[in-house]
């Protein structure tokens, strides 16, 4: 895999180079400990609060991502890793968004496993680093992977492109973009590790599903959380043909988009 995701070990030899982002919320960032060098962006920061209210989905605007990346000490070449302890499900939603803003992707990486594995063999700190303030520019990258509903609509009779849906099982069968192919975000990670799973055995899974890297490979799920997750293991398995329907099923559904469910 190429250093979308990155080892603990990777992240420890570089503490002194690379801008730690954690997503945890305030009181654990504060409480419970945090890797050193690390600043605390909690995940509401940088989500919008009502879908739709920025540029697209949850974005939080190009402005308030701006005041974030600055306040945390980060500028436009800033490599950065981020981390949560949930997998890293809420790290990569921040990684995806510097993205749709314009940081340089090769530049944004996601820790391969959350605080608490990294807690388990690493050194941790209670000290909040003293960084200056950064200098960012964000624009929303309107040729970016973002894709709107006419794009999800185009898809749909499209041979060459595979529809996925990161949810769980149950909302799958409850009901999803017709043609959908279910790849649960959690099928990814290894719960023993609370990293990914090897190479080998995410590919098997990934192509058993026929999601399959000669094809166009269009991401989705309720709100646009998970498939962050999703779009950055995809990223980091050498998948170049990635659409990220920001709108997820609660857009489809809105704009009056049919549903299929799975009878048990």
């Amino acid at each position: 895999m190429n250093q979308r995701v990155v080892a603990a070990e990777w992240v420890a030899d570089r503490l002194d180079e690379v801008a730690v982002v954690d997503v945890r919320d305030a009181w654990e960032y504060d409480g419970i400990g945090h890797i050193p060098t690390a600043v605390n962006i909690p995940f509401d920061e940088f989500r919008a609060e009502e879908h739709g209210e920025a540029e697209a989905g949850m974005l939080p605007g190009a402005d308030a991502f701006v005041a974030l990346a600055e306040a945390a000490g980060i500028d436009n070449d800033s490599d950065i890793v981020a981390y949560d302890d949930t997998h890293g499900v809420f790290a990569a939603r921040f990684l995806v968004t510097a993205e749709l803003y314009g940081h340089d992707p090769s530049k944004l990486h996601l820790l391969n496993g959350d605080y608490s594995s990294w807690n388990l063999e690493h050194e941790v700190s209670s000290e909040e680093p003293n960084l200056g303030p950064g200098t960012y520019d964000a624009a929303f990258d309107e040729d970016g992977p973002l894709v709107g509903i006419e794009f999800v609509r185009d898809t749909l009779d499209d041979p060459d492109a595979v529809i996925v849906d990161t949810r769980e099982e149950w909302e799958y069968e409850e009901g999803h973009i017709p043609g959908a192919v279910r790849v649960d975000w959690r099928e990814l990670v290894d719960d023993d590790t609370r990293g990914l799973r090897s190479e080998s055995e995410m590919r098997e899974l990934l192509e058993g599903r026929g999601v399959t890297p000669d094809k166009h490979v269009l991401l989705y799920c309720n709100t646009a959380r998970r498939i962050s997750h999703t779009y950055t293991v995809l990223r980091a398995l050498g998948y170049e043909e990635l659409a990220f329907y920001e709108g997820s099923l609660t857009e489809w559904e809105q704009e009056g988009g049919q549903l299929e469910t799975v009878e048990n």
